[in-house]
């Protein structure tokens, strides 16, 4: 059996959450045994100085044995977070006003048509996954 079949059997069942660069794969697979654990990756695009772009991927592996304390770390962390600072996005990206002091940041001015239209574009290559 080739690494691509066995890849596609042990998936399970799959959700994707595109949030701007970022993309969030949540996946059900199978142990060799049958069982069943979750995989979470979060795959983020990079653009190079010469249009070329590149994603970086971090993957977190859930076990059933660790899926309670999990869910509920997991609710009380948002729940503080909630609870303090409430639903509204606060970022600069969402503040029109917002002025940021390092020089990585690139003005609303300086971007380039095609700059806008490459952010509201999620390409994704199943080469990357």
């Amino acid at each position: 059996m080739s690494d691509y079949e066995m890849m596609d059997k042990e998936e399970i069942y799959s959700k994707v959450l595109r949030a701007g660069r970022r993309t969030y794969f949540f996946d059900v697979r199978a142990t060799k045994a049958g069982d069943y654990y979750l995989t979470v990756t979060e795959s983020k695009k990079f653009t190079n100085d010469d249009g070329s772009f590149h994603y970086k991927k971090h993957k977190i592996y859930l076990y059933k044995e660790d899926f309670m304390e999990f869910r509920e770390i997991l609710g009380e962390m948002t729940d503080y977070i909630i609870n303090e600072k409430g639903t509204e996005v606060i970022s600069e990206r969402h503040q029109k006003d917002f002025k940021r002091e390092d020089n990585d940041f690139v003005s609303q001015e300086a971007k380039t048509p095609e700059d806008t239209a490459t952010e509201n574009f999620t390409d994704i290559s199943f080469d990357d996954i």
